[in-house]
Formats: structure tokens, C-alpha cells, sequence
């Protein structure tokens, strides 16, 4: 069944509003990545220890997931197969940089169990993005394949 003009650009709202939450993302990151750690030192000790003593594999974690969820949105807004599997990515990645946040930091001990309100938003905004996509592959609303360009005849 044909979606129309109506149902088509209303079903784009909620990859723009992926597109522009994962942009935040990538803003946090890079903003996190690139923080003068001494001068968040006077302000917030804690995080900046935190934030200092991440490992690589967290820090790429975190990386893998902004760029794997705005990858994704795109994906959405272009009615792309993968989507899927880059939102799916981008969840898996949210969870492992948040295992390190809460189970190997004093995080929750020294500032309790509020701490995990806005990440676990964030996890149920990459599992939204990943139902969504899901949902439109399911209608069929995803192309699977990128559109072939004609060859110029030599």
C-alpha cells in the first residue's frame, strides 16, 4: 500500500528529531573529548577525574555511538536499509560507554542514583531510534540497496 504526500513527511518527523538530538550528541562528545580538564577541575573535581582517567575504549565507545546514531538518523531521513543496524549500533555503543560511567566509577556513590536519569533517556532515545527503524523496515519504507547511477557508455 502507498503512503501518501501527508503520511510521508509526517513519518519524517521522527528522524529529524534523531537527526537533531544526535547532533547534540555529537556536540557533547566533541565539547567532553576536547574539555580543559584542569579548568573543569575548579568547578567539578569529581567529573573531571572521571573524564581523565576514561579509558580508550570508553572514549571510542562514546565516539562509536554519536557517530553510529547521527549516521543512522541520516539513514532514516534518507530511507536507507542500514538504518537499522546503525541505530542498533549506536544503542550497543550507548551501553557500553555507560557500563564504564556506572560500574567503574564512583559515579553513583558520590552523587547517587539521580546521576542516572538523563543517561538512561539517552539509552531509551537509541532504543526509540532503533525501534523506529525497524518499524520502517517492517512497512517496507526502507530501500535496501543504494540507487544504482547510469554507467557512461564509453
Amino acid at each position: 500500500m502507498a503512503t501518501s504526500p501527508d503520511q510521508a513527511r509526517a513519518s519524517m518527523w521522527p528522524a529529524i528529531i534523531f537527526l537533531l538530538w544526535t547532533l547534540i550528541g555529537v556536540a557533547a562528545f566533541v565539547m567532553q573529548s576536547s574539555a580543559d580538564l584542569e579548568t573543569l577541575a575548579k568547578t567539578d573535581p569529581h567529573q573531571a577525574r572521571i573524564w581523565a582517567e576514561m579509558p580508550a575504549w570508553a572514549w571510542a565507545a562514546y565516539g562509536l555511538a554519536v557517530g553510529a546514531g547521527l549516521a543512522g538518523a541520516l539513514a532514516l531521513i534518507l530511507r536507507r536499509g542500514s538504518a537499522v543496524w546503525l541505530s542498533a549500533l549506536c544503542l550497543i555503543a550507548v551501553i557500553v560507554q555507560f557500563c564504564y560511567t556506572f560500574f567503574l566509577t564512583d559515579l553513583l556513590a558520590v552523587r547517587g542514583w539521580s546521576t542516572m536519569l538523563f543517561p538512561a533517556f539517552i539509552i531509551v532515545m537509541a532504543l526509540a531510534q532503533t525501534l523506529y527503524a525497524r518499524s520502517l523496515q517492517a512497512k517496507g519504507a526502507l530501500r535496501q540497496h543504494p540507487p544504482s547511477f547510469p554507467r557512461s557508455r564509453k
